[in-house]
C-alpha cells in the first residue's frame, strides 16, 4: 500500500481542518496560489447574539460535505483546476483589542493582494469586511458592493469598530460606490430618503425571479471592481438559524444561490462570508449554508479564468 497517508479522502466527516481539505499554508506570501481563504474569528463588534468568533471554523467543518465533488453541481467546471487555492488559517490578533485586529486584518489583507492574489474570508461578525474594504481600495479604487443581509448596515449611531456601521463609513472614506452598490435581502428600518445604496429588500426578492434580481444587480454595479458581502442573515432563520441577529421573512437558499451563479463572469476581486454564530445553529445547517455560499463565490471568482491548471 502506498497511500497510506495520501489517499483522497471522500468521506463527509474527517480531516475537517481546512476549507473544503484545501492545502493549509500559514503565510500564504510563500505561497503561487490564486486565491486565499482566511477566517478571521471576532465577534466583540456583534449588537445581538455573539459567538461568530466560532464561524470559521464551524465552516471549515461543514466544507467537507461539499468536498467530494469534483465539479459542485451544476457548474460545468472544477474550480480548484482554475485556480489554486490554499487555507491560510485564521487570522491572529491580541483578543479584545479592536484596534489592533483592525490594523492587522487591513494590513494582511493588503499583503495578500500586494502579492497577486485574492482573498475570501470566513468570518466572524460583519466588521470584518470594513478592513478588508480598506486594502482592497488601495489596490483596486473605488468598488461597486453587492451585499446580502437582512440590515442595510449604514446606521450612523455606534463606535467605530460597530457591525452595524462599516457601510455608513466605506462610502464615506471613498471606498465603495453606493450608486454602483446594491444590498439584497433588507427587512429592517433604515432612512430610505438619504440611503444612497440601491436595495432589492427581502420582500421584493422573494417575489421576483433570480435572474430578474441578476440582471438588476448587473445594471447597478456597471464595470467597476465587485467586492461580494454575504452576512447569512440574509437567509430566513429557517435556512440559517445560527446567527446573532435572525430577522423572518428572508430569502431561501436556492434563491440565494441562483443569484450567486448569475454573478458569474462579472469581474469581482473579493468576497466574504459573515455572522455564522455555531452556539445557535441547528445541525450545522448555518455553517453548511455559509459553506456553500462560499464555495458557490468561489466558482463565480473563477468563472472568468480562461485555463485549467493541472491537478
Amino acid at each position: 500500500m502506498n497511500d497510506l497517508f495520501s489517499k483522497t479522502d471522500y468521506s463527509l466527516y474527517s480531516n475537517a481542518m481546512t476549507f473544503l481539505r484545501q492545502p493549509y499554508q500559514r503565510n500564504p506570501l510563500e505561497s503561487d496560489a490564486d486565491l486565499v481563504v482566511l477566517g478571521v474569528p471576532l465577534d466583540m463588534a456583534t449588537s445581538g447574539r455573539p459567538g461568530a468568533r466560532m464561524g470559521p471554523d464551524a465552516i471549515r467543518r461543514a466544507s467537507v460535505n461539499l468536498a467530494w465533488e469534483g465539479k459542485k453541481f451544476p457548474w460545468e467546471f472544477n474550480v480548484f483546476k482554475r485556480a489554486k487555492v490554499i487555507d491560510a488559517g485564521d487570522l491572529v490578533f491580541d483578543c479584545g483589542d479592536a484596534e489592533d485586529f483592525t490594523y492587522r486584518l487591513e494590513a494582511a489583507t493588503s499583503e495578500i493582494l500586494k502579492s497577486g492574489k485574492t482573498m475570501l474570508a470566513l468570518g466572524g461578525d460583519h466588521f470584518i469586511t470594513l478592513p478588508i474594504l480598506r486594502a482592497y481600495a488601495k489596490h483596486h479604487g473605488e468598488m461597486a458592493l453587492i451585499h446580502f443581509d437582512a440590515h442595510t448596515d449604514t446606521y450612523a449611531n455606534g463606535s467605530s469598530y460597530d457591525h452595524g456601521t462599516m457601510f455608513y463609513h466605506a462610502p464615506n472614506e471613498g471606498l465603495i460606490s453606493p450608486k454602483h452598490s446594491v444590498q439584497i435581502g433588507i427587512r429592517t428600518e433604515y432612512a430610505q430618503e438619504r440611503h444612497g445604496f440601491n436595495v432589492i429588500n427581502a420582500m421584493q426578492a422573494n417575489d421576483l425571479p433570480a435572474a430578474d434580481i441578476v440582471t438588476q444587480i448587473r445594471d447597478i454595479t456597471g464595470d467597476k471592481p465587485v467586492y461580494v458581502t454575504f452576512d447569512i442573515d440574509c437567509l430566513d432563520p429557517a435556512f440559517a438559524p445560527g446567527t446573532g441577529t435572525p430577522v423572518c421573512g428572508g430569502l431561501n437558499s436556492d434563491k440565494v444561490l441562483k443569484i450567486i451563479r448569475g454573478l458569474a463572469g462579472m469581474n469581482i476581486v473579493g468576497m466574504d462570508v459573515v455572522e455564522v454564530s455555531p452556539p445557535y445553529d441547528q445541525s450545522d445547517i448555518t455553517a453548511l449554508a455559509g459553506a456553500t455560499i462560499a464555495l458557490e463565490l468561489m466558482y463565480a471568482w473563477a468563472f472568468n479564468r480562461d485555463s485549467e491548471k493541472t491537478a
